[in-house]
């Protein structure tokens, strides 16, 4: 690329008052990031390393409250001229190719994947070693879910706050939750961005792979995981709300699990003896082509329970058996999926334990059974 004659890349500013002049005074991109000279990625490096130091400088949350209007202003400048720097050095229009929040900057990738609510950019960043970590970026489409958004990280933060940390690879950690405000329309929305794990699929591929189902033994070491899973959220208060195949990812090989997806959860109450107990508030929407996985007190808009979890987890694990599973673990399973509430298991833990004793009638000692997807190498990344 060639760059405008003269133009030199100014001095890291360390004031916020130098930030202010210095992005008031900019007439173009290359004022603040530097000439559009040599290869996108050391003119990325260069300019993103001046856009960090300005953004920390100029965000609203971190300036004196008398100075916040005209931070804010000036700060939208700044995110407009390093929109522009980007997509001239990459020709990527559309969305920003960075994203800098008080705490890391991210570089954007691809589209992961597009779920109901958000879609999923890979992203990356720098630990606090300099070492690169992959991570997923969900942005909603709609300010509306920012609700939702805002649901998931609540319910993550807590679940890692006060579960038993052994337990915390069955679900998705949360790196950091933040307020985006687009460039073009000002609209502002919540994303998350979580750990990202590889070699996953989820219960709807695996079904697809296996339409007539799934020998009871091979279902067996999911539903043993999903209620781990389960118990490790309920102890630290939380109700999924939406445990349906598309949210339950499962590695083939390594008989993995990860329950994703925690925008439609609920965090329980904590009862007099400290144990928690009901929600107050209800499940906040469903997923219309899961409809029927539901139990009753989802759609009928009343506070969920840990018991809603098992409804829905065993649902997920009859949907996967195959005809010939034994009549002894149907029954188990209509026992998990009562009407009423009051009448189901809440405590994942007992009911994993009760599960244990039933397999161990039926197949004996536990032993390790190879699990493949047709036409996979090790599942894909998620």
């Amino acid at each position: 690329m060639t760059g405008t004659p003269g133009t030199t890349t100014p001095a890291i500013p360390a004031t916020l008052e130098e930030a202010l002049d210095l992005v008031g005074g900019a007439d173009a991109p290359e004022d603040l990031f530097g000439p559009y000279d040599g290869t996108p990625e050391a003119c990325l490096r260069s300019g993103g390393r001046m856009y960090r130091v300005l953004a920390r400088l100029l965000h609203p949350d971190t300036v004196p409250e008398g100075r916040k209007a005209a931070a804010q202003a000036v700060f939208t400048r700044l995110s407009e001229l390093w929109l522009r720097y980007q997509q001239t050095i990459t020709g990527v229009t559309g969305r920003q190719v960075v994203i800098t929040t008080r705490k890391r900057a991210y570089s954007v990738g691809g589209e992961r994947a597009r779920g109901d609510i958000a879609t999923l950019y890979k992203v990356t960043y720098a630990d606090a070693d300099g070492a690169e970590v992959r991570a997923l970026l969900k942005m909603p489409r709609s300010v509306s879910d920012n609700d939702l958004m805002e649901r998931e990280a609540t319910a993550l933060a807590r679940i890692a706050r006060e579960g038993d940390r052994k337990y915390a690879a069955y679900v998705p950690g949360l790196v950091e939750a933040f307020r985006h405000r687009d460039v073009g329309s000002g609209s502002e929305r919540r994303a998350n961005v979580v750990e990202r794990v590889r070699g996953f699929v989820s219960l709807t591929e695996v079904r697809e792979a296996y339409p007539d189902g799934l020998d009871a033994r091979d279902v067996a070491w999911m539903w043993r995981r999903l209620l781990v899973a389960l118990g490790y959220a309920h102890r630290a208060g939380v109700v999924h709300g939406a445990v349906v195949p598309d949210h339950v990812l499962i590695h083939p090989q390594k008989h993995g699990l990860v329950l994703v997806d925690w925008c439609y959860a609920t965090l329980l109450e904590r009862g007099p003896d400290e144990r928690y107990g009901a929600a107050t508030e209800h499940v906040p929407a469903m997923l219309d082509r899961y409809a029927d996985m539901y139990p009753p007190e989802v759609p009928g808009k009343q506070p969920p329970d840990q018991s809603t979890d098992v409804f829905m987890a065993t649902q997920c694990m009859t949907y996967l058996l195959n005809a010939e599973a034994p009549k002894p673990l149907l029954r188990f399973a209509r026992g998990c999926t009562l009407p009423a509430p009051a009448r189901r298991p809440h405590d994942a833990w007992q009911l994993l334990r009760e599960l244990d004793e039933l397999l161990g009638r039926l197949y004996g000692p536990r032993r390790f059974r190879p699990f493949t997807m047709p036409g996979r190498r090790g599942g894909k990344s998620t």
